[in-house]
């Protein structure tokens, strides 16, 4: 038997009794990050790391949750658990798992850029590693993401000055928290959707330093926002709740922006090609780095970047997965993984 199997709620380790980051509520939950795909409403117990504990409770309210820091080791029935940064967004972790001297890794989502706030992915020495193919594909190449935020603040500026309002389209957790440092650099008011603005409110009520916003209440005058900056969820693009902000200009933070003509078939004015996840290269040096006999490929495009290892003598399988149903996250209308993966 495996150490760690794929079943109809999750992955299950039945040596320790737990499952990671499962889809259905279940006795014990290890969870990597608080995403919705990853966690869910409804296990007994939670064990995540000392940043994600808030998330989880702003998300899921209140529940039975333990946290601990990166590489402090849990024991449950014998088998040696422990959390490693992933660098996806805060608090996210990859899970080690041990038992009789195999040790298995499960990655969560996760980045191999360092963009300051996340935590610096971490490769973890493995038997066998389960990992993510949001963009496996070799046409996702990412920019620096200094060299993105340049091209952030120059359009928010060239938006000023013709009198728009600048809406960027950012997840509430993980990219909202990204950009609001190289905008709040513009010197520009910066306004938020409620998501966004709670996520800030419970990050900030816990130690993390990040710019200031103010929410975009249903009574705030419209020519505050003139000129200035609105971050905003993919929940509220194209939805009546915008058009307090005209005139205005819409730029998407996302990955799938890679992808010629997805900001014109999105009908926005802008993309911007940033991602919470690891491209195409990132993924590879991540497996490689691990060291791992073994590979489980999930959410993204499994078939191309299991073939490619498999080609290139690392031993790959597909696993289905129910990730990356995210419910804040996009889909690309130009090329879809076959499991509609977030980004």
């Amino acid at each position: 038997m495996p150490l760690i199997e794929f079943t109809d709620k999750g992955l299950y380790c039945a040596a320790g009794g737990f499952y990671i980051d499962p889809w259905k509520p279940v006795d014990r939950a290890v969870i990597t990050h608080a995403h919705s795909d990853h966690a869910k409403w409804g296990s007994k117990s939670y064990l995540c790391h000392h940043h994600t504990k808030p998330l989880l409770q702003l998300r899921l309210g209140e529940g039975n949750y333990e946290s601990k820091e990166w590489g402090e080791t849990v024991n449950m029935n014998g088998v040696k658990i422990s959390l490693h940064p992933a660098g996806h967004i805060i608090g996210s972790s990859q899970v080690r798992v041990e038992y009789h001297g195999e040790v298995w890794v499960f990655s969560g989502d996760y980045k191999t850029e360092d963009d300051g706030i996340s935590g610096s992915f971490e490769p973890v020495k493995c038997n066998t590693f389960i990992s993510e193919s949001t963009f496996g594909l070799p046409i996702y190449k990412w920019k620096k993401q200094s060299d993105i935020f340049d091209g952030i603040k120059k359009w928010v500026l060239k938006n000023h000055t013709e009198g728009k309002t600048s809406v960027l389209i950012a997840y509430s957790l993980g990219k909202a928290q990204r950009i609001l440092k190289p905008l709040a650099e513009t010197g520009l008011p910066i306004f938020a959707h409620g998501a966004v603005h709670n996520t800030q409110q419970v990050l900030m009520s816990n130690g993390w330093s990040l710019p200031a916003v103010t929410r975009v209440e249903a009574g705030s005058p419209n020519d505050i926002f003139k000129g200035n900056i609105v971050v905003a969820p993919p929940s509220a693009d194209g939805t009546p709740w915008m058009k307090r902000f005209y005139p205005y200009s819409v730029g998407v933070c996302s990955g799938w922006m890679q992808v010629r003509g997805n900001a014109r078939r999105r009908n926005v004015d802008a993309g911007f090609v940033l991602s919470d996840h690891a491209d195409w290269e990132g993924l590879i040096s991540a497996v490689k780095a691990t060291g791992a006999e073994k590979v489980f490929v999930t959410h993204g495009f499994q078939s191309s970047f299991s073939r490619y290892l498999n080609e290139n003598g690392i031993a790959a399988d597909e696993v289905k997965t129910n990730y990356g149903l995210e419910e804040e996250e996009e889909t690309s209308t130009a090329i879809t993984p076959n499991n509609n993966s977030t980004i």
